[in-house]
């Protein structure tokens, strides 16, 4: 089991200590050019399914470095799930001058190849979200702890009896692994049974509505206690199933990421919980890695993870009792992009409008 020295979740504890500070260059040249040399700092994703990363990451990490460095460029790139396209956009990356790669990998594994070749034209890695062994540093939410949130959720929202289905995250996502690891050290010492597990190769939600629809020619869906569900695209497929299905009572189904659309079928009944990871906070943090290693600052404050200097940030578990106080709360979602006409009535319940 992984050790980690948990980092308090705001980003105000999260200190990056400047040494001096060196003018900008690139590569092993930062610090040595002038003070206004440009840099480019690369920024690679790994898909567009899971809106967050278009919707969030991008644009608040796009936005800090340009508020942290005048003279920085993000190069923005995305995989669309594609780990050989995500080899090829690095190595474009590096051969173009990129001073630091931030990369989320679609595949954790293989982007060890990428950090080898990065490393190898000294060019610091950030693995973003995604542990990426041999990165230079991590920065990602305490991802174990994330799925047993899920779990300890679904088994309070069900009374901890009954039998549900479990849909997990990519094999390819090192992540996927941490949430499921977390999940089932809640779910198994319950009264709760797994009548069928399904890990989804994309985190797509049309699979994931497959998968469900065709549990139910096995268990009648009106008798599952609830759905584990890993991520929040997955648990609007989930949904779709069960309404196609003609499902008017709905049981639990867990999520992650607090996606609007999570938040609005939360406070309509139609998701029981979802995990929010304050993005802003991750975000804004790796752009300020980021920026401190292209101008080749020091950098402390790191915790310990596999071998890897790391930022571990705390999630935190919204349902419909506590959405104002979280998300909304955050900026993360605003009142009147939740309370559209057709969740008026749910929003007035919850104490939104």
């Amino acid at each position: 089991m992984n050790t980690i020295s948990r980092v308090v979740a705001t980003t105000a504890t999260l200190t990056l200590a400047l040494g001096a500070v060196a003018a900008c260059g690139a590569n092993d040249g930062a610090g040595d050019g002038d003070s206004d040399e440009a840099l480019t700092i690369a920024l690679l994703l790994p898909e567009t399914k899971t809106t967050r990363y278009e919707t969030h990451d991008k644009p608040l990490f796009e936005a800090k470095v340009k508020d942290l460095c005048d003279t920085c460029t993000v190069t923005y790139l995305n995989a669309d799930q594609d780990a050989a396209k995500q080899q090829q956009q690095a190595e474009s990356a590096i051969t173009n001058g990129a001073a630091v790669l931030v990369l989320d990998p679609v595949d954790g594994k293989a982007a060890t190849t990428i950090v080898k070749s990065a490393q190898s034209s000294d060019v610091p890695v950030i693995a973003y979200d995604r542990f990426i062994e041999g990165a230079d540093y991590y920065i990602s939410f305490d991802n174990e702890r994330v799925g047993t949130i899920q779990g300890e959720s679904l088994i309070e929202a069900t009374g901890g009896e009954g039998e549900i289905l479990m849909l997990n995250g990519s094999p390819t996502d090192p992540n996927a692994a941490q949430f499921k690891k977390g999940a089932h050290g809640a779910i198994d010492g319950s009264g709760l049974e797994i009548v069928a597990e399904y890990d989804n190769p994309d985190w797509s939600p049309d699979n994931a509505q497959k998968f469900t629809s065709s549990q139910f020619n096995k268990f009648d869906p009106e008798d599952l206690a609830g759905v584990y569900a890993a991520n929040d695209g997955q648990a609007g497929g989930v949904f779709a199933a069960f309404k196609a299905a003609g499902v008017t009572d709905v049981p639990p189904i867990t999520g992650q990421d607090a996606e609007l659309a999570a938040i609005q079928r939360i406070i309509s009944g139609q998701q029981y919980m979802t995990v929010y990871k304050p993005i802003k906070d991750e975000a804004e943090k790796a752009a300020e890695l980021a920026v401190a290693l292209a101008k080749g600052e020091e950098v402390s404050g790191t915790t310990d993870f596999d071998g890897v200097a790391s930022f571990i940030l705390d999630p935190v578990p919204v349902t419909k009792d506590n959405v104002a106080d979280t998300v909304v709360a955050d900026g993360f979602h605003a009142v009147e992009d939740i309370c559209t006409d057709e969740y008026a009535d749910a929003c007035r319940d919850a104490g939104l409008s």
